[in-house]
């Protein structure tokens, strides 16, 4: 069979795939209430690259496995500090790391599963989602930080931070479980990241095993295939871990490559989608949340014998003034605002748009055109940078007067990290 008949044969059998009107209202409502400003649906008025400032680009940290005890050596520090010496954040993370075990799995003839040997803990599990949502929120701290006599050193301070957000409330955007859809993973990466150039959590591989990652940049082609139909090419860049937690950590960038076809009604706006079957699949995407007290509403299984206002003090006195400044975050915690601001300038009429609606029900395959064959993009390419263009909010332009953002503070200019795509050709 050839290339472009599989090609056919995959649109004919996915072409119906819209969104749900449950994961539209989700982005509008949640980037509304986080931005102050509508999120954006129609294809063109979204940015095809963006990405965050050099220095917003999120540190490579630890997973801390559970199988090697997870923050446990931050924890007796924090003990000593602050409960002299007796072991409460620490006796509540051995538990933590403890508690889960299953038998391996192995699959046998006929597709039979069986267990073999005892129950143990996972490898994959730790405070992946942990580090991911500290990186996100937070710069890198800079230096040691003294607390009752005991030093906590730049890798202390990035444990405390992972053990603080590991089961904390975030906004989850998509997935949860199941594939995102092309359409609403297009629309996020360019709205979060390429208009608000702000960092967004990303699972990378579907399935049991959970890695969360921060992504931070994109960059995608295009080509038009018919009125209602548009292909794209995507990479999609974002930090890796590291194999230990470092005082000053690296910046491991990975990219995951994205290949799909994007269904658009007859206003231009993006119903939906089926990726192409080169192509990377993801199944969750979100963003961290201000971080509550571990045992409280928001957090309830997070460790409570670490206080939250204890150890963003801590953060904070280890970074610098000056960088924490222009560090904006959605959701910030309210020593961290940086300013309080309208949710759009008073000359800029979008504010009083309302809030964008998608109708999902036009099949978008009416009036398309069979996918012309595409080479698969593997390999990395050269770096580019863009600056974020200076259309307006309510136009798919950059977010640039949020309720986290100092109206003081200078445009975001965005140096893209994901690696571009090769032009598809029409």
């Amino acid at each position: 069979m050839g290339t472009s008949v599989v090609v056919a044969a995959i649109a004919l059998a996915t072409v119906g795939q819209t969104m749900s009107p449950q994961d539209v209202k989700t982005q509008n409502e949640v980037f509304q209430q986080l931005w102050g400003t509508p999120f954006s649906w129609k294809f063109d008025d979204l940015p095809a690259n963006g990405g965050v400032e050099d220095f917003r680009v999120p540190y490579s940290g630890h997973i801390y496995p559970d199988t090697q005890g997870g923050t446990m050596e931050a924890m007796r520090k924090y003990d000593r500090a602050f409960h002299r010496g007796r072991s409460l954040a620490t006796a509540y993370e051995r538990h933590d790391t403890t508690a889960f075990k299953e038998r391996p799995e192995f699959r046998g003839l006929f597709g039979r599963t069986f267990s073999i040997g005892a129950a143990r803990t996972p490898n994959w599990h730790g405070h992946c989602n942990g580090w991911s949502a500290a990186a996100i929120r937070h710069a890198e701290p800079q230096k040691s930080v003294y607390r009752n006599g005991v030093e906590f050193d730049t890798a202390d301070i990035k444990a405390l931070l992972a053990e603080l957000y590991i089961y904390n409330d975030t906004a989850m955007l998509a997935g949860d479980g199941t594939n995102v859809n092309p359409g609403i993973l297009h629309a996020i990466l360019a709205n979060w990241i390429g208009r608000g150039s702000h960092p967004i959590g990303v699972e990378t591989d579907p399935g049991e095993e959970k890695w969360n990652y921060p992504a931070y940049a994109y960059a995608s082609a295009s080509a038009k295939r018919g009125r209602n139909q548009v292909e794209v090419k995507t990479n999609v860049a974002y930090a890796k871990d590291s194999d230990g937690e470092y005082y000053e950590s690296p910046r491991i960038k990975r990219v995951k490559y994205f290949h799909y076809m994007l269904n658009l009604n007859n206003a231009g706006q993006i119903t939906g989608g089926y990726y192409l079957r080169d192509s990377s699949i993801i199944d969750m995407v979100w963003v961290p949340l201000a971080p509550k007290q571990g045992g409280t509403p928001g957090n309830e299984r997070g460790n409570p014998h670490i206080n939250v206002d204890t150890v963003l003090a801590i953060w904070r006195e280890s970074v610098g003034e000056e960088l924490r400044k222009k560090w904006y975050t959605v959701d910030p915690a309210p020593l961290d605002r940086i300013a309080n601001v309208e949710a759009l300038a008073n000359n800029d009429d979008s504010a009083d748009d309302e809030e964008e609606t998608v109708e999902t029900g036009l099949n978008a395959s009416d009036d398309a055109t069979e996918p012309a064959e595409v080479e698969s993009n593997t390999e990395p390419a050269a770096e580019s940078s863009e600056e974020a263009s200076s259309d307006d909010a309510a136009n798919g332009g950059p977010v640039t007067s949020v309720s986290t953002r100092n109206t003081d503070v200078a445009p975001v200019v965005v140096h893209v990290e994901a690696d571009p795509v090769p032009t598809i050709s029409n």
